[in-house]
C-alpha cells in the first residue's frame, strides 16, 4: 500500500467525521515528511478554504520534540464555527486551545515583495479570540511528534471565532489568557508570549510559508496563529470560555 491509499482513507475520514487507524509512522514521524503527506491530502478536498493554522508553537515544545519551527495547514469552511457554537468530540480529541486569529485581505496573495513585520501590518482587516479544539482523525492519543499533528490536517477539528475588532496595530504582546469551564471549575491561565514569542510572530512565520509555496487564494482568509493556553484537556463536556485581555471572550459548548 502506498502513500497515495493512506492520503485516500484520511482524506474519506476528514470529510466524513469518521475514525481510522493510525497511518504507518514513516508519513508522519518527520516532519517534512508528513509536510508532504498533508499537503497529498488537501489536495484531494474540494471545500473551501478560509484559512491557515500555525501549529506547535510552543517554543518549549519546539525544543523538547527536537524541531526548528512550526508548522501550518489549511482550514476549510466546515470547519470553523461561529460564537458560541456547540462542537462535539470523542475520545480521540486531543484538547482545546485559546488563541489570537487575523483576518487578512486577498490582495496578500498579489504582494510581490518578501513579507516582513512591517509590510504585513496593511494586510490586516480584524483580530478576534478564537478557541480550537484539536484530535486526530485517527484512533491514536498522545503528542510524539509535530508530524503527528500536521500529517492528519494540522490536527484541527473546529475553530469557534469569537467577536471581530478591527485590526488597529493592536498590541498582542504579553497579554494574559485564560479557559474556563464552570461546570467543573476548570481553569487554566496562559499569555500570548507562550505562541511562537508572539501571536504576530506566529502570523509572520505563516505568510512567509504561503510565499513559499506559492499559495494562491482568492478569498479575504483567516490565519489562527496558535495556542496561548497550550492543549487544554477537555475534563467534561459543558461550556467552555476563553478570554483574551484586551481582545475579548469567546464561548463553545462540548457535547
Amino acid at each position: 500500500m502506498n502513500i497515495n491509499f493512506y492520503a485516500k482513507k484520511l482524506t474519506s475520514a476528514f470529510l466524513q467525521n469518521k475514525l481510522i487507524s493510525p497511518i504507518p509512522t514513516r508519513y508522519t514521524k518527520k516532519l517534512s515528511k508528513a509536510n508532504a503527506f498533508r499537503k497529498l491530502c488537501e489536495s484531494k478536498i474540494k471545500r473551501p478554504i478560509v484559512g491557515f493554522k500555525a501549529g506547535g508553537t510552543g517554543i518549549p515544545v519546539i525544543k523538547k520534540l527536537k524541531e526548528k519551527e512550526p508548522f501550518y495547514a489549511s482550514v476549510y469552511k466546515h470547519n470553523v464555527l461561529k460564537n458560541n457554537k456547540s462542537v462535539k468530540i470523542n475520545q480521540y480529541t486531543l484538547g482545546i486551545e485559546l488563541e489570537v486569529c487575523y483576518l487578512l485581505k486577498k490582495s496578500f496573495f498579489d504582494f510581490k515583495k518578501r513579507i516582513s513585520k512591517n509590510n504585513m501590518k496593511k494586510f490586516i482587516s480584524y483580530i478576534a479570540p478564537c478557541i480550537e479544539v484539536v484530535g486526530y482523525r485517527q484512533k491514536k492519543k498522545g503528542i510524539k511528534s509535530f508530524g503527528d499533528l500536521c500529517s492528519d490536517f494540522g490536527a484541527n477539528i473546529k475553530f469557534i471565532i469569537g467577536p471581530r475588532k478591527k485590526f488597529k496595530n493592536n498590541n498582542v504582546k504579553n497579554l494574559k489568557t485564560n479557559i474556563f469551564n464552570s461546570k467543573i471549575n476548570q481553569s487554566v491561565n496562559g499569555n500570548t508570549n507562550t505562541v511562537y514569542i508572539n501571536p504576530m510572530n506566529s502570523l509572520l512565520f505563516v505568510l512567509k510559508k504561503l510565499q513559499k509555496d506559492k499559495i494562491i487564494h482568492n478569498k479575504d482568509f483567516y490565519v489562527f496563529t496558535g495556542s496561548s493556553v497550550g492543549v487544554v484537556p477537555i475534563l467534561s463536556k459543558g461550556i467552555y470560555k476563553g478570554k483574551i485581555e484586551k481582545l475579548g471572550s469567546v464561548k463553545t459548548k462540548i457535547s
